[in-house]
């Protein structure tokens, strides 16, 4: 598998790619080709042809979650799948989300914080798959559906509202997922912004794959300015995992990636990146 850093709050030094506070990759595992979420604006479209990335060819867009810092770009997306594709390109590439993924979500009384597409727009023009259950995308990599939540520090405060603004519409982010790769040495986890708990995530990875050695992790793992137990117990149960390697980035804050530092070989990360695994 190949995975091709296109958005992250970072971008490496001496490479000229452009950033923001969003994430999407590229990924190519055998001869299917997906994109993990589109960032907020189009500069993922710029930063994977200057990367030399072909987005006619992405046979799946597969969504983390419906904020719009990993949706954002799907308007751009498809203003660039009307202006560029051909006969002999692929067809617009097949959605997978949860189901709650296009919901309206709201931030304090009135900012609009979710997909900025209308489903109807969506159901137009692409094959759209909603799942709480896992979706095996190939024999190697599992869309993971939505996550149990099992553990008592994560994921317990609603970030906004979803649909309306009201008592009883508090967002707890349920179609906050990720992805799991089995590699030769192990899992390989890839998670957007981490909503539904990190180690939440890797637990329910573990039990839809089988397998319980994990060797990175890529991706958000909000951990902005968080408490002190979750802090804690977070890199207790990140040290047990004995992982090869980890790349906290986007929703992850310099405080809790020192404390990461720690336990892990963490590494950098930033736009133009690309990471291989067998």
């Amino acid at each position: 598998m190949e995975l091709s850093v296109l958005v992250d709050n970072n971008t490496i030094i001496d490479h000229y790619f452009k950033g923001e506070p969003g994430l999407s990759y590229y990924i190519k595992e055998g001869e299917t080709h997906i994109l993990f979420d589109v960032g907020y604006s189009d500069i993922f479209i710029e930063n994977a042809h200057q990367m030399g990335l072909d987005l006619n060819q992405v046979d799946y867009l597969i969504f983390s979650h419906g904020h719009i810092d990993h949706t954002g770009g799907l308007d751009p997306l498809i203003k660039h799948y009307f202006e560029t594709k051909s006969e002999s390109d692929k067809g617009y590439p097949e959605i997978v989300a949860h189901p709650d993924c296009f919901h309206d979500k709201y931030y304090g009384n009135n900012t609009s914080i979710g997909v900025n597409v209308s489903e109807k727009v969506i159901n137009q023009l692409f094959k759209v798959t909603k799942s709480k259950e896992a979706i095996w995308i190939t024999e190697k990599l599992v869309y993971l559906g939505e996550v149990e939540r099992t553990n008592d520090f994560e994921a317990k405060e609603p970030i906004g509202y979803q649909d309306k603004i009201a008592e009883g519409h508090e967002d707890y982010i349920r179609d906050d997922t990720a992805l799991a790769y089995l590699s030769e040495e192990g899992l390989v986890i890839i998670t957007g912004c981490s909503h539904a708990g990190i180690c939440n995530i890797v637990e329910q990875a573990k039990k839809v794959t089988g397998i319980d050695n994990v060797v990175d992790i890529i991706g958000g793992f909000h951990l902005m300015e968080p408490d002190k137990k979750q802090l804690s117990k977070t890199k207790e149960y990140l040290e047990k995992l004995n992982l090869m390697q980890l790349h906290a980035c986007h929703c992850t804050d310099l405080n809790s990636r020192v404390h990461l530092a720690e336990i892990s070989d963490l590494k950098e990360v930033g736009v133009g990146m690309r990471l291989e695994y067998k």
